[in-house]
């Protein structure tokens, strides 16, 4: 199978060309796409060396899958140039969203919602993949009334000059990614202030939760946060439900989900933390209580690698489904 990777030399992208070759998805030929600063360099996958093209090149050939990491105005122009060429394209950037005609997929939640004419697929944001994860058996047992959370995202989330502005600072020097210091420092502050006061990374949660979970009525309040952590986002989740819960099924209904591993003892200090999620594919869970401040409440932790299940892990899961239903 052709398949292309837009923004293929970005850190989502090198990640989604390291999970499409653990993963063993069937690439017969690969064509990485960059900006014209790219043009020509060499990517190595599946034991070789590939080379940078153009969007024009790689189109010209025709892919039967593109997946993108480019940002949304590059998804914007490219995305529909690539699908009217047949391709079916899995698009990272927060530009197709919330389209209403366009399905926002994580696949072990709403892979039906897929059709063979989707030929534009939205991958949701980061931190909305690793809530809606595990909050996803609990909305279909007893309904959610509302979600509070608060986020603490790595710099990786801020691509490549983030790193760089950790690392610099650590080192005594400084960076112009964030507004502010971020080594030894906090920025309660992702994406760009709307006139509301909430940041647009805010209300992606918002948002994209609701349309994943296909329950419009759901009442989201989010506080995205930088932290000074190279790779992991952990979140800190309330949420309240309609109806009475037990406490020990619901976390076993979070055991069982797809792609959620439980680490919740306390007694031995364990819990979910970046640095031991940092590389793998699972939302990590842990501190599971019930919230004694309000019916129907509870309170939950949970950590995922941004760059793989909050990005390129998910993405290619989206493309295996199609690839399962005999669409690609």
């Amino acid at each position: 199978m052709i398949v292309a990777v837009v923004g293929a030399t970005g850190l989502v992208g090198s990640k989604m060309l390291e999970v499409l070759e653990e993963r063993g998805f069937p690439v017969s030929e690969l064509l990485p796409v960059a900006s014209s600063r790219s043009w020509g360099k060499k990517v190595r996958f599946q034991g070789r060396e590939w080379t940078v093209l153009s969007a024009d090149e790689a189109i010209a050939r025709k892919p039967a899958l593109a997946l993108f990491s480019a940002g949304g105005t590059v998804s914007s122009e490219l995305a529909p140039r690539f699908a009217a060429a047949g391709c079916y394209v899995v698009d990272n950037s927060s530009f197709w969203r919330m389209d209403p005609s366009i399905p926002l997929v994580v696949p072990e939640i709403n892979a039906d919602v897929l059709t063979p004419e989707d030929h534009i697929i939205a991958n949701p944001n980061c931190s909305t993949i690793q809530m809606v994860l595990p909050l996803a058996p609990l909305q279909k047992a007893y309904g959610i009334k509302r979600i509070v959370v608060s986020t603490y995202q790595s710099v990786t989330g801020a691509g490549q000059r983030g790193i760089e502005q950790l690392e610099a600072e650590r080192a005594g020097g400084s960076g112009t990614k964030f507004p502010h210091r971020i080594d030894m420092n906090i920025l309660p502050h992702i994406d760009s202030f709307l006139p509301d006061g909430y940041t647009k990374e805010e209300m992606k949660m918002v948002n994209e939760t609701r349309k994943i979970l296909r329950a419009p009525g759901i009442a989201v309040s989010a506080t995205t946060v930088r932290v000074p952590v190279e790779g992991g986002h952990s979140e800190s989740v309330n949420v309240e439900f309609l109806k009475p819960y037990d406490l020990a099924e619901a976390r076993q209904l979070m055991a069982d989900m797809p792609g959620v591993t439980l680490q919740d003892d306390p007694s031995q200090n364990l819990y979910p933390m970046p640095i031991n999620a940092w590389g793998k594919d699972d939302v990590f869970v842990g501190r599971i209580r019930r919230d004694p401040s309000v019916e129907n409440g509870l309170n939950l932790w949970c950590v995922s690698d941004n760059l793989r299940k909050g990005a390129a892990t998910n993405a290619v899961q989206i493309a295996e489904v199609l690839l399962k239903n005999g669409w690609l």
